[in-house]
């Protein structure tokens, strides 16, 4: 992906904190995407950070990137290990979804040794959109999530990976082995260099606490489609519109899905450019 001919600083990240889902061994990767804004001027630029929808990529998100970009940002988008169309998929990557928010952290880790960050900012699609606002203080339950591991909770269906669940038994077959597993799931990730967040139909909002989501102190904005058969409003998205506090929306439209936001040829071409210049526009009130 380019955004106005401008090819992204790619580098592969290792987090020696974590492992890496396939060799223990190894630290866990995070491949970035890093653009600067297409003006530049004096002083540094204000940083978004972007996190992809469940089996996306950093580099697929130009619909956001590109405004961004011309609305005057530093862009870091990253690869989340595992849950990835770049490097495969793991049954880890889909389900160890408080993963996702410490990839951000530890990035936003890097990019500070090198250089003063400034103000920083942190929006996301689908499952990313959990990533961003996970990031101001939202939590997971972790016994809703154990419901689903073990099928109490039925599963929304995942293209990506339709047998998910069952490759997750397969890897751990004790139930000991499999609460293991969701070990730190119900931490606090909130990273207070986060100052902003924009979820673009977010995900994950039927597991998270009442409680963790009164503790937002920071301006969200969400928008979502009217469509939406993967991430329903009424179970992943109103959660984060009716109980953080000061937390502002619309629909992109009532009959936008979420393929839309990713199709290469979409049924409305224009929800995602129009939420992408939306989300450019909060940054700039919120940030600049």
């Amino acid at each position: 992906m380019t955004t106005s001919g401008q090819q992204p600083l790619i580098r592969l990240l290792n987090d020696e904190s974590r492992s890496d889902l396939r060799d223990p061994a190894r630290p866990r990767p995070v491949r970035v995407y890093q653009w600067e804004p297409e003006q530049r001027s004096a002083g540094r630029a204000p940083l978004v950070v972007v996190s992809h929808g469940t089996g996306g990529s950093g580099n697929s998100m130009e619909w956001l990137v590109e405004p961004l970009c011309r609305a005057g940002f530093r862009v870091v988008a990253l690869d989340h290990h595992g849950n990835n169309f770049v490097d495969g998929y793991e049954p880890e990557g889909f389900l160890h979804v408080w993963e996702r928010p410490r990839d951000v952290s530890f990035v936003l880790d890097v990019l500070a040794r090198e250089e003063p960050l400034g103000p920083v900012g942190a929006a996301g699609f689908s499952l990313g959109g959990y990533t961003a606002v996970a990031l101001a203080g939202v939590r997971l339950d972790p016994a809703l999530l154990w419901s689903v591991v073990t099928k109490a909770v039925p599963l929304p269906e995942i293209p990506e990976f339709p047998d998910l669940l069952d490759a997750l038994r397969k890897r751990y077959p004790l139930e000991e082995q499999l609460r293991q597993t969701l070990d730190g799931a119900e931490g606090d990730f909130t990273d207070p260099r986060i100052r902003a967040v924009f979820q673009v139909a977010p995900g994950v909002g039927g597991l998270v606490t009442r409680a963790s989501l009164a503790t937002v102190r920071v301006p969200v904005g969400i928008r979502w489609g009217g469509a939406d058969t993967v991430n329903p409003y009424e179970v992943d998205t109103r959660p984060y519109l009716d109980h953080i506090p000061g937390a502002t929306g619309r629909s992109a439209g009532p009959d936008v899905r979420h393929d839309d936001f990713f199709l290469p040829n979409p049924l409305d071409p224009t929800a995602r450019v129009r939420v992408g210049e939306e989300a450019a526009a909060f940054f700039v009130q919120h940030l600049v």
